[in-house]
Formats: C-alpha cells, structure tokens, sequence
C-alpha cells in the first residue's frame, strides 16, 4: 500500500538546552518525539550517549558553549517565559533553533508542532502547494494577544497566518514623535510564541521597511536579517523577504531556512510600476533565485492595469514552473486582483482593528466576487444520512454561510448505488458526505476511487472537481482516516509512532478499517488485533491477540484504538490497566539516566459510556482521545476535500457544539 504521507525513518537526534529547575521539558519532549531522553550534566558526556536520540543539559551547565557541535546534533534551546526571562542571546548564537513556551494546556501541542516541522515531518507548504487556491490572514494588531478571543472565527477560509512584526506595538516604546518603534526580538519572540500556542495555521513572519509603509530602516539591512534568522530560529513556517535587501542577506537567509520557506517580496507604492515591462519580469527572476514563492504588489490607478497583471501573470506561469506567483493591485481599483489571485492572497476579517493593505478583501468578500463573475457557481451538496442525529447540514450551513459560499446544501436519506448515479450526474452536483459510509464496492462502478477509499473498503466523501467546458469527475473518497491521524498527531510528531506496536479492538475488521488505515500511514511497527481477525489480504504486519498470554509476550504499546460499540467500551479497561502499570519504562533500558516515553489511547465509540474509557485512561496516565476530536478533524478534512477551504479544528469545536457524529 503506498501511502503519500513519506515519514523519514531516521529517529531524531536532539540537544535540548532548558533552563534551572525547567529539566521537565524534557520529559515532554521525549513523549512528543516518543523517544526515551537522556539527561547529562556536563557537555563532555554527550560522547557516552551517542546513541540516544534526545539528550538534554540545562543551559547553567554550558561552561562552553563552542563545544555543543561536537556532537552533531539539531540544538534547541528552550526557555520557559512563566518564570523569568532566561534568555542568552549569545547563547542562541550557537544553537540551531529556539524554542519559547509557558505552561499552558497548549504546551505538548505547541511543542509537537514546532518540532515536527523542524525536524521535516510536517510540510505545511507541500500541502498549500496542492490547492487550487491559498490565502493569508494579515494580522493588524499591535498586541497578537488581542487576537486570541476571536481567532477561530477570523481564521476560517485563511490558509496561513502572517505576523505583521511592523505593525507590532511593544508597551513603552515610542520615538520622540510618538511613534511606536521597532519592537524588540524579545517582544516578538513572545508573540510568535502567542500565536502558535493558539492557531494551527502555519505562521508568515513579516516585515516591512520604511519605505514600504513599514518601521525598519532602509539603511540598515543587518537589522532585518537580525530579526527574519531569529524567525528561522523560532521555527516559522515561511518568511515575507523584501527584494531590496542586499543579495548576501537574502542568500544568507536562503543557506539556514531549513525547512522554513521563503516569500520574495516586492512592493510599488509609486503608481508608475507596469506590468507589461521588462522590469516586471526581471523582478520576478531575481526573487526566483532564492524564493519559493515570489510575490509581487504595486499600487495602480486605472482598471486596465489589473488586465496587464493578468497578461504577466499568465506569461510568468507559461515560461516557468517554479516558484508560484502572488501578484496583486492595491488600492480599491485593484481589488479585482485580489480576486483573481491564487496564490497566497493576503484576506483581512471584519473582526480585524484595521486592514493591512489599501484593497483588501475578507475571505467572504472574495467568494462573492468570484460568484458574480460566474468563476464560483453555486453547487449542491448532498449530506446523506441520519440528518437529525449527525448534525451535520447545519455545520455545513454554517461553514458555507461564514465563507460566503453560494452553494446549497441538501439532506437526503441513506442512498442507494443507483440513486447515487443520478445525483452525480446532475449539472450542479458538488460533493457528498454520507454517514454512515457506503460500501466502496457499491460505487465502483459509477466513479473513480482514493486509494483510501480502495484500501479502507468504506466511502464517506464523495469529491466533484470541474474543469472548464467538462463535466465534473466524481472520486469516491474516505475522510475518516484523515480525521484518526490528525487526532494522533496532535500531540505527538508523526514519527513517534514508527516501528512501534499498537493494539486495535473491534467486533469486525470493517469497524477498524480507518484506524488501521491511519495507523499504517504512521508507520506503525506490528498491529496486534483483539476481536477480529484481518483478512489475509490486508493482514500484513498484523497479528491476532488470542488470549492473555499473548499479551505477555509482546513489547508495551505505544497506542491503542478501541473501535468497539459504546456498549462494549468497558472491555478496553483492563488492557489499559495493564500496560499502564507495565508499560511505563522500556525494558530495553537499564540506565537509570535514561527516561522512556509516554502512552496513547483514542476511543472511536459513539454514545454513552460507563465507565468513560478516556477517562479511564486518563486517569492511569495516558494520552487520551475522545472520538469527539475524531469528528471534528473529519470535518476539518471533509470540507477541504468538498470546497477547498480550511475551517481551523477550534472553529469546528465551537460552531458544532461537540455535536458532530461523522
């Protein structure tokens, strides 16, 4: 089975650096990596502990720092901003990346995405890259803490959240002329560290010069690559490069952006710039060099000037194929180029103090406009299934109604193949949900199939994409195990899973399908099963658990899935109770230095449950999920596949109450 999500199968090597009386970050880090840490108390150790995978010294320790490359390892330097800021700027010199937190419920969450993504394991930008169309949310708060209340909302339909550094507003810093200055690298390190902890949209760090409307001096370019390294540093997912900061800065920021990318920028607030010059295009081949999406704005006085854009635009995409380009007209007149562009197109939201840019639209406003220029026909789509008991026409309802999506939703019972057919031939037909799922091999023969779809054996999501002068292709598709996996990895890097063994209970292998479809995406080692036994076709790298003896034998799970019936819960609760007790240390491990990782537990039951499993496992000491979040990720997933918006999981909390069933 071959599976897009490619995990690298090498286990991290890391030295975390922590602050006196911090070393529990630590901790959390190993159950986040789900790799057991080591913890040294003079750099000179690290060469007795060249096979572990995180070892960790607390930075008071570092008598010399020049020696923490001797052990060739990524560095991370952690500091916990809760009890005194402990930051040493010459310290972070010498370490790859650094990492800003407080002990909020967001912690093991905010840390499994910041080291997923440095380490290469989340790609957001590979994602964004297969999207018909992206967009950014521009921030316009001087204080991102402002920002939290709202967040959610003004999130939905945003591909990407950018941090408008200029436009930051650090207390008690004012120029003579009440100004506000630039804001300090510790004030923004603290917004940064704000934002992640609260949106899971990857972060833009930008910043704009003076004379770009923006706060950094033109003559002084250090500065600017002072504070876009410290943004590569805090692990930001892309960085707004202006074209006139001198080559060297920008290939400097080019040789250490790791896995972060770069948007090379350009802006004309003159009213002179054309497209149809030559400029324009030599623009774009400079901020090719060391750009992975090259964006270009000018400020335009007349209509006809958004024609030329399209005329560039179309000739840049003709001639090359890398990097994507953003181009847009500010202004009121350019707001048509706002709406045509689909790449990264920066949105504001009623909800924002002021827009960035003069022109700019909210996601809503932009579907409109593509709705009257017949480039968004209202479509409908079909949620089949127990209406009242999922919930799932008003979640949709609201979603569409947020955006501004002129399509139409519609409830339908349970379906059958046939009925399905002539739904899907219809001229207007823009997807379906169905819960529960419909057999695959009910649709075969009417429409294309995922290799979910194929491999999981069940169909929740029916995808329709039209292309110009064709009628729409139909793919039969499965959500669900989207929804499992994004659960998993919540809290923990995807490569915590690999090679390890999991536990999977189900009355039938039908009920388990999604789980072990997800399970193996994470590459997971052995999946021991309990109530079913796997067809010999998709049994590969699994084994029947036929009684307790079995249980002794095999090494501790590092998750187990119940997919059992609410009814039958209960019986999760000894195995729970087993390998809370036993599983807590590798047996592996005999060093009394070194610490094991944690435990996860995700329960897929629906309905009433005494006693409650997730509490239960809880309880013992477990991760634990409820299948609730399985429905919201789902949903999350669902309506990416349908319209191609992104609706943040916090959003899919708050606008379904908890409420959905999927």
């Amino acid at each position: 089975m071959r599976i897009d999500e490619i995990i690298n199968p090498d286990p991290p090597r890391l030295l975390l650096l922590f602050d006196a009386e911090q070393e529990d970050i630590l901790q959390i880090a190993g159950d986040v990596l789900g790799e057991p840490y080591v913890c040294i108390e003079a750099i000179e150790a690290l060469g007795s502990h060249v096979d572990a995978c995180v070892i960790g010294i607390c930075n008071a320790l570092l008598l010399e720092p020049g020696l923490l490359r001797e052990g060739r390892r990524s560095i991370i330097t952690t500091h916990c901003l809760d009890v005194g800021d402990q930051r040493d700027e010459a310290l972070t010199e010498h370490c790859d990346y650094e990492y800003l937190y407080t002990r909020s419920p967001f912690l093991q969450r905010d840390l499994a995405r910041f080291l997923g993504f440095v380490l290469g394991q989340i790609k957001p930008h590979d994602d964004l890259k297969g999207k018909t169309r992206t967009t950014l949310l521009s921030t316009t708060f001087p204080d991102i803490r402002s920002a939290l209340p709202n967040l959610d909302i003004l999130s939905v339909g945003a591909d990407s959240v950018e941090l408008r550094v200029d436009l930051l507003a650090e207390p008690g810093q004012r120029n003579l002329d009440s100004r506000p200055r630039v804001p300090s690298l510790k004030y923004v390190g603290e917004q940064v560290m704000v934002l992640r902890q609260r949106t899971e949209l990857p972060i833009i760090f930008t910043i704009r010069c003076t004379n770009e409307n923006g706060r950094f001096p033109m003559d002084d370019p250090s500065l600017s690559y002072h504070y876009l390294r410290k943004a590569l540093q805090w692990g930001c997912e892309y960085l707004d490069v202006e074209l006139w900061l001198p080559q060297d800065v920008r290939q400097r920021l080019s040789q250490v952006k790791g896995h972060s990318k770069i948007i090379s920028a350009f802006h004309d607030f003159s009213g002179t710039f054309k497209w149809t010059s030559e400029e324009a295009q030599e623009l774009f081949r400079q901020g090719a060099v060391y750009g992975d999406v090259v964006k270009m704005i000018a400020l335009i006085t007349k209509v006809e000037q958004n024609y030329d854009l399209e005329t560039f635009r179309s000739g840049i995409q003709s001639a090359y194929t890398h990097p994507p380009l953003s181009g847009l007209n500010m202004g009121p007149i350019g707001q048509l180029s706002r709406t045509l562009n689909t790449v990264f197109t920066p949105i504001t939201h009623p909800l924002l103090p002021i827009i960035a840019a003069p022109g700019q639209l909210s996601a809503a406003e932009i579907n409109e406009r593509l709705h009257s220029m017949s480039q968004l026909p209202s479509l409908e789509l079909l949620v089949m299934g127990d209406v009242r008991t999922t919930g799932l026409a008003t979640f949709f309802e609201k979603c569409l109604n947020e955006l501004s999506l002129p399509h139409q939703i519609v409830s339908a019972g349970r379906s059958s193949a046939d009925a399905i057919s002539r739904m899907i031939s219809k001229a207007n037909f823009g997807g379906a949900v169905m819960c529960p799922p419909l057999p695959a091999m009910e649709l075969r023969e009417s429409m294309g199939m995922s290799e979910a779809a194929t491999a999981i054996g069940h169909v929740d999501t029916i995808v329709a994409r039209s292309s110009k002068g064709a009628a729409a292709t139909c793919t039969a598709d499965n959500a669900t195990w989207k929804g499992i996996r994004a659960t998993l990895t919540r809290d923990f890097v995807p490569s915590a899973y690999g090679g390890r063994p999991a536990i999977l209970l189900a009355s039938e292998e039908s009920y388990a399908a999604a789980a072990i479809f997800a399970l193996r995406s994470l590459n997971v080692g052995t999946i021991y099963t309990i109530g079913f036994k796997a067809r010999p076709s998709a049994a590969s790298h699994m084994q029947y658990f036929s009684g307790l003896d079995d249980l002794k034998r095999v090494m501790p799970p590092f998750v187990i899935v119940s997919a059992l019936p609410a009814e039958k819960s209960a019986l999760v609760t000894p195995l729970l109770k087993y390998y809370g007790r036993n599983g807590s240390e590798d047996p592996a491990s005999s060093s009394s230095s070194t610490h094991s990782a944690g435990k996860v537990f995700l329960d897929l039951s629906n309905g009433l449950k005494r006693p409650d499993p997730v509490a239960v496992a809880t309880a013992l000491g477990w991760a634990a999920y409820g299948v609730a979040d399985v429905h919201a990720w789902t949903a999350v997933e669902t309506l990416r596949l349908l319209v191609g918006e992104n609706v943040p999981f916090d959003f899919v909390k708050l606008a379904s109450g908890n409420s959905l069933v999927l």
